[in-house]
């Protein structure tokens, strides 16, 4: 159970408010429904036509009713297969949009010194354009394959693995504080699905923001309501 709040759709457990956002050192973003406000493989899909095939399978995974997500992932990009490059761009200039609050909460945590990490079972063809937006500082995200000028429906392997799941950005979050010379205990993880546990649990705080029931009950912060920057309540300057 969540304790109460003062203030609407701000609830917390765990934790005692106000805490200091220097007291940690790494913060690991999710991007769909996190940091932006869309899907975007299930965008990719509405322009091929099969967005209500996909977007079903997406929300299974992100409430966690799939037992294999990378083969769940796999399964979505395979039919993306004919997609023209060119409307990756098309996705991004006409449908990807920053949730609320995260340009704030982003310029808070570089000025605090923190690491701010997105890891998204996405594509890089969105967090290369994100990360530089942002100025984020690292990114885990899978590199769809493109023949011809058009996606072939597979993803490429990468020198750390072959798919960005849950577990791999559990794996990047570590990596980063160890870079970072800190225990997880400094790193806060924030995400809305499923495949955002494993780097929760690991991480010294983890928010949940719009997330699914999976989430929302683990988590130590959620915001329901309003921003990103709603964090900041809890985590101040001090």
């Amino acid at each position: 159970m969540f304790e109460s709040s003062a203030v609407p759709g701000l609830h917390w457990r765990g934790i005692t408010p106000p805490l200091s956002l220097s007291d940690y050192q790494v913060i690991a973003f999710d991007m769909d429904s996190t940091l932006i406000s869309i899907e975007t493989l299930d965008e990719m899909a509405d322009l091929m036509g099969k967005k209500a095939q996909v977007a079903a399978l997406t929300e299974a995974a992100m409430r966690g009713d799939l037992v294999d997500y990378k083969q769940s992932l796999r399964d979505r990009v395979a039919l993306l297969a004919g997609m023209p490059q060119a409307w990756l761009d098309k996705v991004y200039d006409e449908r990807v949009r920053l949730n609320p609050g995260v340009e704030t909460l982003i310029a808070s945590c570089k000025a605090a010194g923190l690491t701010c990490l997105l890891v998204t079972g996405g594509f890089t063809c969105f967090t290369d354009r994100l990360r530089a937006r942002l100025g984020l500082d690292d990114v885990r995200a899978n590199v769809l394959e493109v023949v011809d000028g058009k996606l072939t429906g597979k993803l490429l392997a990468q020198p750390w693995g072959d798919i960005c799941d849950g577990e791999e950005k559990r794996r990047k979050l570590e990596q980063v504080c160890a870079q970072r010379g800190v225990g997880l205990d400094r790193a806060i993880a924030v995400g809305d699905g499923a495949n955002d546990l494993p780097m929760m649990r690991a991480a010294g705080l983890s928010v949940g923001y719009r997330a699914k029931p999976a989430v929302r009950q683990v988590v130590n912060v959620a915001i329901d309501e309003g921003g990103l920057d709603r964090l900041l309540e809890i985590l101040t300057k001090k």
